[in-house]
């Protein structure tokens, strides 16, 4: 069968080829692995296994093997993939060793799924606690944790892009930053368990779109993409004024793959773009470029004198130390999307 993210994986493969070759033979351990990450991670690790020939094998941990099958059929059922059932607080650790492990999985507190501030916050963290325990346990060398630009708490409206060495972070008296904390939090834990045996690497991701990225949650890009494709009026929820950047999935894969094997132990790496847009400007984009016969609806209206809130990161680090860049821009990453969603659009999405 034809797959059609083939362009996407051989650009990801073109641009981590050399890094390969250290999991010749090895075992790869994936936690998160049924998510937009998760899926990425996994599509681009077979599609470099197969054509470098490197023997190497992929358990993943998810709370429902029989649900990943039906939504990623060829990703479950790849013969160097295994999965185990259960929650990354609970699991019952496989024996034998792991070389690397990527720790993807996370709560986070949303319309579909709900989850009381201090129970996703300590949740995140003894995910995460476990995760670098059983990494001690299995003898892993590299342990990748995908950490959020959330632990920055609100950027301030006077730094264009934030570093990694902003001193900034989410209020501790507000229960809707917890998502944020427990991020800061597993941070920590990885910085304080890295060891000369074992490397933690800290990816702190932003804003992103591409295949899997659901477009019925709560990310603007994907509801403006959905609505698009279903010839819908496209809906700016807000007051249009925040300013995001997007990285597409594919450079995504590339980055993570990079941090994981030549980043630096318990040094954070801000992963995302820094071309940075406004919600509304984005909206017209997806117009554009989607569905140009709709209309775009904001909703609210700009406060006068409040200054546009901003999420956008500084990727000075990644480029300089690194070599990473932006390497698909968003016009065509929109592009991408929107394509491989046209014939997976059904009639739950349209009832949604």
């Amino acid at each position: 069968m034809e797959n059609r993210l083939a362009e996407d994986l051989d650009h990801i493969l073109d641009h981590t080829r050399d890094l390969w070759d250290e999991l010749r033979g090895q075992r790869l351990f994936i936690t998160g692995g049924t998510g937009f990450f998760g899926c990425w991670l996994l599509e681009s690790f077979i599609w470099a296994n197969d054509r470098l020939n490197l023997d190497c094998h992929a358990t993943v941990v998810t709370r429902s093997p029989e649900a990943f099958k039906t939504k990623a059929h060829h990703l479950a059922e790849y013969k160097a993939v295994s999965l185990i059932e259960g929650d990354i607080q609970s699991f019952r650790y496989p024996s034998g060793t792991f070389s690397h492990i990527i720790h993807a999985a996370t709560e986070t507190n949303t319309k579909f799924s709900p989850v009381e501030p201090g129970e996703l916050f300590l949740a995140n963290i003894k995910g995460t606690k476990r995760m670098l325990e059983f990494a001690d346990k299995c003898d892993a060398r590299k342990f990748l944790f995908t950490s959020s630009g959330a632990v920055y708490g609100n950027q301030q409206s006077g730094i264009l892009h934030i570093p990694e060495d902003y001193s900034g972070a989410p209020d501790t008296i507000d229960p809707s930053t917890a998502y944020g904390q427990s991020k800061r939090a597993s941070e920590f834990l990885c910085a304080t368990l890295a060891s000369a045996e074992l490397e933690t690497k800290i990816a702190r991701c932003f804003a992103f779109v591409g295949p899997f990225l659901p477009l019925d949650a709560e990310y603007a890009i994907g509801n403006f993409i959905r609505d698009g494709l279903l010839g819908k009026s496209i809906q700016v929820k807000g007051d249009g004024t925040p300013y995001r950047s997007y990285l597409y999935a594919a450079d995504l894969a590339i980055w993570l793959w990079t941090i994981l094997f030549r980043g630096r132990s318990s040094r954070p790496y801000n992963v995302g773009s820094g071309d940075y847009l406004s919600i509304f400007e984005l909206a017209q984009m997806v117009k554009e470029l989607v569905a140009p016969e709709v209309r775009v609806m904001v909703v609210g209206k700009p406060i006068a004198g409040k200054s546009p809130e901003r999420y956008v990161p500084s990727i000075e680090r990644c480029t300089t130390e690194l070599g990473l860049q932006v390497r698909i821009p968003l016009s065509e990453a929109i592009r991408r999307t929107a394509n491989w969603y046209i014939p997976l659009i059904s009639n739950d999405l349209k009832g949604a």
